[in-house]
């Protein structure tokens, strides 16, 4: 039905990005969702050119595109997270999500467009996890029918959450654990 991916498996090797793109184009033949974290990792490519070009032609084929907002900025050009949403609106994505780090999140489709504030976090344990816990929280969203800023809550929550425990996937909540935290913690207008 959906599948989700990230920009590592493009820098790997030349053959890890041929059975990526083989998977991307499968899953538009068939109808199905895709979804694509940019999460640049610059030093596994040879230069930044073939980097913002292979990570880009990935992206142009994915339904929603999860960039954070330095990346966004290396990836287009551009620095207003607007822009770099129109960037990729542009090329025939659905829908663009922006990471703004404790700023909360961004979003746009063709139609509607948004800041998602994010979750007051007192104390920073370890930020790796947040990323893919927010790509985790947006997606499922989704699926579960979510609407965009719902989804885009429960991303912010879950990231949120996975910087305030140790290890890439140590503080993710229980479904239930989820829904308390947003109710008792979300500062946005519901």
């Amino acid at each position: 039905k959906h599948m989700h991916m990230t920009g590592i498996p493009l820098a790997i090797s030349e053959e890890a990005r041929e059975f990526a793109n083989h998977a991307l184009a499968f899953m538009k033949k068939n109808g199905r969702t895709v979804s694509f974290d940019t999460n640049l990792r610059p030093s596994l490519w040879s230069s930044q050119k073939e980097m913002v070009k292979h990570i880009n032609e990935a992206a142009f084929q994915a339904d929603y595109v999860l960039p954070g907002i330095a990346e966004g900025e290396i990836l287009t050009g551009f620095k207003d997270p607007r822009d770099i949403a129109s960037f990729y609106l542009d090329k025939g994505v659905k829908l663009v999500v922006i990471k703004l780090g404790g700023a909360g999140a961004f979003y746009k489709t063709k139609s509607e467009e948004g800041t998602v504030p994010g979750f007051k976090v007192e104390k920073i344990i370890d930020t790796v996890g947040a990323g893919d816990g927010f790509a985790v929280g947006v997606i499922s969203g989704l699926l579960d029918g979510l609407n965009i800023k719902e989804a885009v809550i429960r991303g912010n929550a879950i990231g949120s959450l996975a910087v305030q425990a140790p290890g890439d996937n140590d503080g993710y909540p229980t479904k239930d654990k989820l829904l308390t935290y947003i109710e008792k913690n979300f500062q946005g207008v519901k």
